[in-house]
């Protein structure tokens, strides 16, 4: 069963020293707060995690949709004890917006991002670059799926728009009525491998999971007339196992995206933006009044538009301002290392000097 989910020799050959512990290895399907279901060897077992990792696991280590686990099975009832998060070779992380929710792995071991936004009137380019940006920090590979394709009366413009941000991104529009390009994204999809689905709430993921799985397995909602947007209907990270033997991971969707220290990401997103910065005259240039700016001359030409230009200032920001916040936490934690260890010398020297 773990064979079908990816487990490889590779993987086989880092869990060894797990194994000679005793422990099995398993990867997290699907989680419901602190219960996880793990397919496993000895077939699918729920899980709770070990004390350990429950009060010691930092911010961003405790499992998720995606992780190889190692696990201890706890009597024959279907239970296990997670002991251990296998290092992940690709992961994508959010910092929620407007709350002091910290760092928030959203899936785990993902060989590709499938960035999915709708044709009708919700495709937003700003939210693309966003996810593009996060996405490209993970380290999966990318592809958009734009999807209700047969709900757009200009399906070019649409693809044009995608492609404006998109650059070496390719992208596919699909329609799940009436079947179009779902060939075309069930070619990327590889049996072992997982695709992950991202993307804002009713943008027609799970119409999509259904579509490729070829049976209705995830509920779906109609589009609300107001505001052409789906009903949200996913509440939970699932991996689902398609007939062509590629996992799928199908996650809710997310009304903000906060990046999580995606400074290469926004550089590759754009590019563009970046070169025309790179032959600006001056090397510090604010790409205001300086002469000899590029990016004001092809803001002026018309061959940089003006919203792209506002998001990459937008999201370098953000950036910033997560560098700055981390590195003043890294300093108080440190601080407080110091004065722990100040503590310690005093308390020892009194204890001397007793004696």
């Amino acid at each position: 069963m773990i064979t079908a989910y990816g487990w490889s020799d590779a993987l086989q050959t880092a869990f060894a020293p797990h194994a000679a512990e005793g422990l099995i290895p398993g990867r997290v399907t699907t989680q419901n707060r602190d219960l996880w279901t793990l397919a496993t060897d000895a077939g699918e077992l729920r899980a709770t995690l070990a004390g350990r990792l429950m009060h010691m696991a930092a911010e961003g280590e405790r499992p998720v949709v995606g992780d190889w686990v190692a696990i201890s099975v706890e009597g024959e009832h279907g239970w296990a004890r997670i002991d251990t998060v296998l290092p992940r070779h690709t992961e994508f992380s959010r910092r929620a917006a407007f709350t002091r929710q910290g760092l928030q792995v959203v899936a785990a071991n993902v060989d590709t991002a499938l960035l999915v936004a709708s044709m009708n009137a919700d495709l937003n380019p700003r939210r693309l670059e966003r996810y593009l940006a996060a996405a490209r920090h993970s380290g999966a590979a990318m592809v958009i799926v734009l999807t209700k394709a047969d709900l757009c009366p200009d399906r070019e413009a649409a693809m044009n728009v995608a492609r404006a941000v998109a650059f070496d991104t390719p992208a596919i529009a699909v329609s799940a009525v009436t079947g179009e390009g779902l060939d075309a994204l069930a070619e990327r999809l590889e049996p072992g491998k997982t695709a992950a689905l991202l993307g804002s709430s009713g943008v027609g993921k799970s119409t999509l999971v259904n579509a490729l799985a070829g049976s209705e397995i995830m509920a779906t909602g109609a589009i609300r007339e107001n505001d052409a947007h789906g009903r949200h209907t996913t509440t939970h990270r699932e991996i689902i196992l398609l007939p062509s033997g590629a996992l799928l991971l199908d996650t809710p969707g997310m009304r903000e995206l906060g990046l999580i220290d995606a400074d290469s990401g926004v550089e590759a997103t754009f590019a563009d933006i970046e070169a025309l910065a790179g032959a600006c005259r001056f090397r510090d240039c604010q790409h205001g009044k300086e002469p000899g700016c590029q990016v004001r001359a092809a803001l002026e030409s018309g061959a940089l538009d003006e919203g792209r230009w506002l998001s990459f200032q937008k999201l370098r920001r953000e950036v910033a301002h997560i560098d700055r916040k981390e590195d003043r936490l890294a300093q108080q934690a440190e601080r407080r290392r110091w004065i722990a260890i100040s503590k310690s010398n005093r308390a020892r020297d009194k204890s001397r000097d007793r004696w």
